[in-house]
């Protein structure tokens, strides 16, 4: 077993000098007369002098937009407003690097299984003529486009086209239930759907079409529908009403220039879902500015991208690391899509799609990247790896032997960047920088302009022990709103609450002595499985739709080797046993209305699902017990409304452990 903070990388002499990050640290001194002579150095001026250091990024990367009257109008958190009075466009800077016949995309999937290209020029036309088909369909600057699709060049071509408009764009991975799709949906009133047919999975074909149908009749403001037959290319869109196809669709703008609309620095982009523990997901929006500068600074500096880079993320439009990847656009990266299950038809998929292409920039999950450890496979004794110059890897903490792994199966010069970010800010908090060392099980730093802290429960900052990870000073990607919530008070509570004015992420983080962090997993109730985020309540709505269950509860649990394990807890109505059948109906269930990813690994009978005196389910206790805490630091039985339920939860602990 390796240590966690064994030295494990790192980078020469040139590999230093010629990154990205210390070009800017160079200019930084040059131009600002600042001695900030390491990383450290440089990061504390991002954080505390935020107004200097975001408007130094401003000038470095010369964005296309009007003069800013004030780079942050306060520190206040929630309130912070950046840049006030500039109007840009996001995907006016996506593709400001934009390079003529050379590759923009590279494409593949089950559906699609030959790797393809599209152009810099191609993908420019595409959303020209996207963007002229919507804005015939009647779509405006503020109004919503949504995607029921796939991690492919359409979906791309879809938000370019919708940013440019200055519409708003939602998305949801076509392995989403029905009603997933619809709680998010309907929430922002979109004019527009873009929908597949169905999709392709480990091997199975999944017809989609009933689920458009339905989604159809049950958001009553979707006015047109555009159909890609992307599982059948005969797919026949007429038994939907107003719809048209996809290359119908493209056919609408042929021919039409490329335009920009310029909009304020705060002006909606996309709104993303993260949900809490009760009640709908939050549909949270980002802004165009925010991203942009965001985007492009941690693409640029952290993750060492520029035009010519080749650059994957595993990912599904349901993720924001879809919304991540895209920013790659940002700093001139072309961008690699995938399709399809990592692990079909062997294990090997990936790393042949990064030989095929060239992939100089990685990301993928850190549970794939155990799956392969313990499959004992070492894909750079098959595959030509070497030009994989970093790598990311989220979704849940990497185990110290996958870092370990990495350098002794895929490339022992490679910049392996663990991170952990949020859906909540669509960026990161803490992960790599390529002028550092790479350590066992450690995240390297925290990121630029992230003043990130780790807390006690009685807001005391924590050095080398383990904490709730805070931030401390806003960032310029925090959400504008969430859609609905007009007083803002669903925002402030669910950042906001534990530590007024301070942002409360709910990560355990440890922050070491040497400046690296390490994440214990999600300290609140979010089941985070392998980078796709989904509230307990939904999981709840869907099992206890069951006649056969009375009532649940669920927690995710990060495990030390890196997997994670999903406990479904159900109460059953009186007569009812958990037999197989019973077993079989709820994890269909899950599959079929919420997602694959979150059936649960195991499901227990229990006596009764312990809540606080307001009548709330007891999640984060339970999931403290299941990690081993005490008693007495998990849970109070005196705040329990039904003490005598917890026994239950610590009899199932006991079976874990032996």
């Amino acid at each position: 077993m390796i240590e966690e903070g064994t030295l494990l990388w790192e980078p020469d002499t040139a590999r230093v000098e010629s990154a990205n990050i210390t070009r800017f640290r160079h200019w930084v001194a040059r131009t600002r007369g600042l001695d900030l002579p390491d990383y450290d150095a440089l990061w504390r001026w991002s954080t505390e002098q935020l107004e200097d250091f975001w408007a130094a990024a401003w000038e470095y990367f010369d964005f296309r937009a009007t003069p800013y009257e004030q780079v942050l109008t306060s520190r206040e958190m929630p309130g912070a407003q950046w840049f006030t009075g500039s109007r840009l466009n996001w995907a006016e800077h996506a593709l400001r690097h934009a390079d003529g016949d050379k590759p923009a995309l590279y494409h593949c999937s089950e559906v699609r299984e030959t790797t393809g290209t599209v152009t810099w020029n191609e993908l420019q036309e595409q959303v020209a003529a996207a963007a002229e088909a919507l804005r015939q369909l009647g779509v405006e600057r503020g109004d919503r486009v949504v995607a029921y699709m796939p991690n492919i060049p359409e979906a791309i071509v879809g938000v370019l086209a919708t940013a440019s408009i200055g519409a708003i764009w939602s998305s949801c991975s076509p392995d989403f239930g029905t009603p997933s799709v619809v709680d998010r949906f309907s929430q922002i009133e979109p004019k527009v759907l873009l929908a597949v047919d169905g999709y392709r999975y480990n091997g199975k074909a999944f017809d989609r079409m009933a689920v458009v149908e339905h989604l159809q009749n049950t958001l009553p403001s979707v006015e047109h529908t555009v159909l890609l037959p992307y599982l059948d290319g005969n797919a026949d869109p007429s038994r939907l009403s107003s719809t048209e196809t996809w290359d119908q669709f493209l056919a609408r703008g042929t021919g039409a220039t490329l335009h920009f609309e310029p909009v304020p620095f705060d002006h909606p982009l996309w709104v993303l879902y993260s949900s809490g523990t009760t009640g709908m997901p939050k549909a949270i929006v980002h802004g165009h500015g925010g991203i942009t500068v965001q985007h492009t600074l941690a693409g640029h500096l952290h993750s060492n991208v520029a035009p010519g880079d080749v650059c994957f993320w595993f990912t599904t439009t349901g993720w924001m690391m879809w919304n991540a990847l895209t920013g790659m656009l940002l700093n001139g990266g072309t961008l690699v899509l995938y399709d399809g299950n990592p692990a079909y038809p062997d294990m090997d998929r990936l790393w042949r799609l990064c030989e095929e292409v060239k992939i100089t920039q990685m990301g993928i999950s850190a549970a794939f990247l155990t799956a392969c450890m313990k499959a004992g496979r070492r894909p750079r004794d098959h595959y030509d790896l070497t030009h994989i110059r970093g790598m990311g890897a989220t979704g849940s903490p990497l185990p110290p032997e996958g870092f370990q792994w990495v350098y002794d199966a895929v490339n022992p010069d490679v910049h392996l960047a663990s991170s952990s970010g949020g859906t909540d800010v669509c960026a990161g908090f803490v992960g790599g920088v390529s002028t550092l060392p790479v350590r066992a099980g450690e995240m390297q730093a925290r990121l630029l302009g992230a003043s990130v802290e780790s807390w006690d429960d009685n807001g005391n900052p924590l050095i080398d022990a383990v904490g709730e990870m805070v931030i401390t000073r806003p960032m310029p990607s925090m959400p504008l709103f969430f859609w609905g919530d007009d007083d803002g008070s669903r925002y402030r509570e669910s950042y906001f609450e534990m530590f007024p004015g301070i942002w409360r992420h709910g990560d355990f983080i440890k922050i070491t002595s040497r400046g690296t962090c390490i994440i214990y997993g999600r300290s609140d109730s979010t089941l985070n499985r392998y980078g796709v985020r989904m509230g307990t309540a939904e999981i709840y709505r869907v099992v206890e739709d069951l006649d056969a269950v009375q009532d649940s509860l669920v927690v995710n649990i990060e495990r030390g080797d890196g997997q994670l394990y999903m406990p479904l807890f159900v109460v059953l109505t009186d007569g009812v046993t958990l037999d197989e059948a019973l077993e079989k109906a709820i994890r269909d269930k899950v599959r079929r209305d919420l997602s694959p990813r979150h059936v649960p690994d195991a499901i227990v009978a229990v006596d009764g699902v312990p809540r606080t005196l307001s009548g709330k389910k007891m999640e984060v206790p339970v999931k403290k017990l299941l990690l081993g805490y005490p008693e007495d630091k998990a849970v109070s039985r005196d705040a329990c409304a039904n003490p005598e339920t917890i026994d239950a939860y610590l009899a199932f602990r006991r079976e874990l452990v032996n």
